[in-house]
């Protein structure tokens, strides 16, 4: 298809570029180059998406006064928590947004490495088709064969991010101010952590680019906000008390 031309061909660029470095699997260097790329143009909107993160934990003990004064009136709770989000300048979808702005290119990623009609499936890693999946590999050379450890060291990565994710979205999931009111949403707090390993399944099932692709894009993440956050913890103001701003 036209709309994929141009990514066509600024990947076979990025590959034609690395090819004296990584030889037969520039395309592969050309996958995490792009990728690289692409989290450093949305390195803005996760700064702000972690400065909203550290409020909303600052914020959780006035929200959780605000939850028992409102108790009996959910609608008059809720504005009271949106007021005291707007004072701060943070939006809770502003976490999303890095995410959501991915997935096209996620998509995409997808579309030129599968099928018949992907225009770079050709193209390998350490021997493994970037348009190939697990267990064609498994039944090419069994799970610790040629083409199966390159997979196992994509699956490796990737799962080792999310065991870190994991932890830390539990740590944080405790301290962040709760949602007024919201139905289940302790249920889905306790869920959400989980679905860090959902990545390792996508990347079972879906082609090896696009595996490559995951890997590359969940550690930029785990580095990123690990950097982001990694300021002094802010003291957390008691019940019935304001939190001093500079």
């Amino acid at each position: 298809m036209p709309v994929f031309t141009p990514l066509t061909a600024l990947l076979s660029q990025l590959a034609d570029g690395l090819a004296p470095l990584a030889g037969d699997s520039a395309m592969a260097a050309a996958i995490v180059a792009f990728t690289l790329c692409v989290r450093l143009a949305l390195h803005p909107l996760a700064r702000a998406a972690a400065r909203g993160e550290r409020v909303r934990t600052r914020l959780a003990p006035r929200v959780a006064e605000l939850n028992a004064r409102y108790k009996g009136d959910p609608q008059r709770m809720r504005q009271a928590v949106t007021e005291l989000y707007a004072k701060e300048g943070v939006s809770p979808i502003t976490g999303c947004l890095p995410s959501l702005l991915q997935l096209p290119v996620f998509a995409v990623m997808y579309h030129l490495f599968s099928g018949s009609g992907g225009a770079l499936r050709q193209h390998a890693l350490a021997g493994a088709p970037l348009g190939g999946h697990w267990l064609d590999a498994v039944r090419a050379g069994g799970v610790c064969g040629p083409q199966g450890l390159v997979y196992l060291a994509v699956f490796a990565v990737i799962a080792a991010v999310a065991a870190w994710t994991y932890r830390r979205a539990r740590g944080t999931a405790a301290q962040a101010a709760p949602l007024p009111d919201a139905p289940g949403a302790a249920g889905l707090a306790k869920f959400l952590p989980l679905l860090s390993f959902g990545t390792l399944i996508t990347a079972a099932l879906l082609p090896l680019a696009t595996g490559l692709y995951l890997a590359t894009t969940t550690t930029w993440t785990a580095v990123e906000r690990a950097l982001l956050h990694r300021t002094p913890n802010e003291a957390v103001p008691a019940p019935g008390t304001v939190a001093s701003t500079k």
